[in-house]
């Protein structure tokens, strides 16, 4: 089954070859959406006990591989340490759950929005190589800077400033300056 996006009035249809078409709803509103994630925050905070965010599930999955290799030599890490429970614990974090959520969660959030679909989403001047070379690149600087920053930007920016932690207003202030500083020099990639 092969797709073709066409462009009708502002919003995309997809139109499936076969007798289904069906045309993709506009985006939900941000305000509204803000605050169905502030009552998620709040619900994790008042069921786990703690609060939303993604960079320790992969540190976790790093921790848990690595303690099955070499129990001892993770154990002795003091930082995969952190994310190893007692000895004959599970293993499944609660942010593992929380990440497997979201992705689940997008996934269907896509396919009832009607934007479910296999592309690589980038502007005219820069090619599907290249996008993902810079996606991957992108990736990788936000993944050190989680670890440096002791938490990922949703970790920071919902749980850090939910709790009015300076270092996480901190943090997102200067995550903000650096994406106006880099975005001029990245828009011509796009348009």
């Amino acid at each position: 089954m092969s797709a073709t996006v066409v462009a009708r009035g502002g919003s995309e249809a997809l139109a499936l070859r076969g007798t289904m078409s069906r045309v993709a709803q506009s985006y939900s509103n941000p305000y509204l959406a803000g605050f169905g994630l502030g009552l998620v925050l709040l619900a994790a905070f008042v069921l786990m006990g703690r609060g939303l965010g993604a960079s320790g599930a992969f540190a976790s999955v790093a921790a848990a591989v690595s303690s099955s290799v070499s129990p001892e030599t993770t154990r002795s890490n003091d930082y995969f340490a952190r994310y190893l429970g007692p000895p004959g614990a599970p293993r499944i974090d609660w942010l593992l759950i929380e990440l497997i959520g979201a992705t689940i969660g997008g996934f269907v959030s896509a396919l009832f929005a009607g934007r479910l679909r296999l592309s690589i989403e980038r502007g005219p001047r820069i090619t599907d190589a290249s996008r993902l070379r810079f996606a991957f690149m992108g990736g990788a600087v936000m993944g050190v800077g989680a670890v440096l920053a002791r938490g990922c930007t949703s970790g920071q920016a919902l749980t850090g400033g939910a709790l009015l932690s300076v270092g996480s207003w901190l943090f997102m202030g200067a995550a903000f300056a650096a994406a106006y500083a880099v975005a001029p020099s990245l828009k011509k990639a796009w348009t």
